[in-house]
């Protein structure tokens, strides 16, 4: 369980670092440093992960596909306004570009999160096979 455990976190951090780093690449008025990059994923994280529980929790008993989507989103664009005023070296002006990280790194926490599954039902299929 704590390896699983392990391979999740991992997948939802190199998620995370990558979106930002891509965002920090590809977006003109999203700057940040490489040590903010570290910073940055940390707090993004745990932010994160504060706020969809929160909101899984209050705003909705039983959610669907689509809502559950619509909360990672809006807990993506929350986080991200609140690193941005927590973490120096990082610098995020405007909101299309707010809306654009946003989406990337909604993007990149997804991939992360079936890869990381992936890795687990794989690691589970290994281990029933022997």
């Amino acid at each position: 369980m704590f390896v699983r455990l392990a391979i999740r976190f991992a997948a939802a951090l190199i998620g995370i670092a990558v979106g930002i780093v891509v965002c920090g690449a590809v977006l003109p008025k999203f700057s940040i440093t490489a040590s903010a990059v570290v910073w940055a994923t940390l707090l993004f994280w745990i932010i994160h992960l504060v706020i969809q529980l929160f909101a899984l929790r209050v705003l909705a008993r039983e959610p669907s596909i689509a809502l559950a989507g619509l909360l990672a989103l809006a807990s993506t664009i929350v986080s991200l306004i609140i690193v941005n005023l927590i973490v120096s070296g990082l610098t995020i002006r405007g909101i299309v570009t707010y809306v654009f990280a946003t989406v990337i790194i909604w993007i990149t926490t997804s991939i992360g999160d079936i890869i990381g599954r992936r890795v687990v039902r794989a690691r589970r299929k290994e281990r029933e096979s022997r």
